[in-house]
């Protein structure tokens, strides 16, 4: 028997279930979804809109929980802040929204082999297994887009950082467990609300 496609959906479903207002979620944001967020040089604030994207922290909730086959976040960076050096399984596109961005990137952790400026409407997309970071190279905060193939969650590592990356993270007592899940050290919600705050959180 064929699967039964929904064709019909209300008014009230598509606003409530379907739209994401960036006024209702802004505060929302996670201050320390990965174990690198906490480092000097990686503060950021992290927006989940679509689907199951990479999160260490496990409070992570999407805006959007219907089955999507992509992900779909933001991220909000102060000045010489972003995303330490890691990789993923899987593809990685970015579309910049405001200021200028460096993307770098590798083929092993050991190294930066190369590296881009992006400005507003620029889009950069990073295959699987190479490794990257992003930087905020602009005076003020700045704020980027991101898309990730669908992918496994939580059964295994993800992002997959340089273990230097790993060790700094530790310097702070942040770590994952095998199966990629944040051990918080156990004054994480108070710096949860240190880093939300520093971060200007719900600012645009």
């Amino acid at each position: 028997m064929m699967n039964q496609k929904r064709t019909n959906y209300t008014q009230d479903e598509i606003e409530n279930e379907w739209v994401v207002r960036f006024d209702e979620i802004k505060g929302k944001a996670i201050p320390l979804m990965f174990i690198d967020s906490i480092v000097p040089g990686h503060n950021r604030l992290n927006y989940a809109f679509i689907g199951d994207t990479a999160s260490e922290n496990e409070n992570y909730n999407p805006a959007i929980t219907h089955p999507h086959g992509f992900q779909i976040g933001m991220v909000k960076a102060p000045k010489g802040n972003g995303p330490a050096f890691h990789t993923h399984e899987y593809i990685e596109t970015f579309f910049v929204l405001t200021g200028k961005w460096r993307f770098y990137w590798g083929n092993s952790a050991d190294e930066v082999e190369g590296e881009v400026i992006l400005e507003p409407w620029d889009m950069i997309s990073l295959p699987p297994y190479m490794y990257r970071g992003f930087e905020n190279i602009e005076d003020e905060d700045a704020w980027v887009f991101s898309i990730l193939e669908q992918h496994d969650v939580f059964d295994r590592p993800d992002p997959i950082w340089d273990p230097k990356v790993v060790k700094k993270g530790e310097e702070y007592n942040f770590s994952v467990n095998e199966k990629g899940k944040m051990i918080p050290p156990e004054n994480f919600e108070e710096l949860e609300k240190k880093m939300a705050e520093k971060l200007k959180m719900g600012d645009l």
